[in-house]
């Protein structure tokens, strides 16, 4: 079987959304270009550290080329998801490189591994490696202005779900939850 790749070069658009209420949202990266779309399903931990990842990656860039910072131009893409929200596969490993010669930033997201590739990467790490090969992959080259806004929107996307508890740093549900910092009692966020 060969390996399925969905590839975008200057995608019109590429965000991270969200489907779902706060406590049962399922997290999304999605590329369009013209009449295609890709939905690449994931965790919110995975959107988060591609974010501030993508930040450090920027600055260090910055830094290492002797340039400023490339400051926020237009307004942020605060539009929902597109649809059809047809998942495509579920994130596993994600790689994130600076192609200094066409100034642009690649995100690789790779399907996850089954547990029968796990297996077999503990077995035998050669033949897991070149069946890995066949594995779905999502490819992106964007801007450093467009990975800025990803970053902002991602940021502010996170942000938005259910607060966090200060005792424990769980979240807590509208109806509270049972922190392990306060001996089993149900804590409630006050307003």
């Amino acid at each position: 079987m060969a390996r399925v790749v969905h590839s975008y070069d200057d995608p019109d658009r590429f965000v991270a959304g969200t489907v779902g209420e706060p406590g049962a949202r399922t997290f999304f990266l999605q590329a369009r270009a013209g009449n295609r779309l890709t939905s690449v399903a994931c965790e919110k931990e995975q959107v988060m550290a591609l974010a501030e990842r993508l930040d450090v990656m920027l600055d260090e860039v910055a830094r290492r080329f002797d340039r400023e910072p490339v400051e926020q131009t237009t307004l942020d893409d605060t539009d929902p998801l597109e649809q059809p929200i047809e998942e495509e596969f579920r994130a596993g490993t994600m790689t994130l490189a600076w192609e200094a010669d066409t100034d642009k930033v690649v995100i690789e997201v790779f399907a996850v591994v089954a547990t029968e590739q796990a297996e077999l990467e503990e077995s035998d790490p050669v033949a897991a490696a070149l069946e890995s090969e066949d594995a779905e992959v999502f490819i992106v080259r964007i801007s450093e202005e467009q990975a800025r806004s990803f970053a902002r929107r991602a940021v502010a996307l996170v942000a938005s779900g259910r607060p966090s508890c200060p005792f424990c740093g769980r979240p807590i549900d509208p109806e509270g939850h049972i922190c392990p910092r306060a001996n089993g009692y149900r804590r409630h966020v006050r307003e």
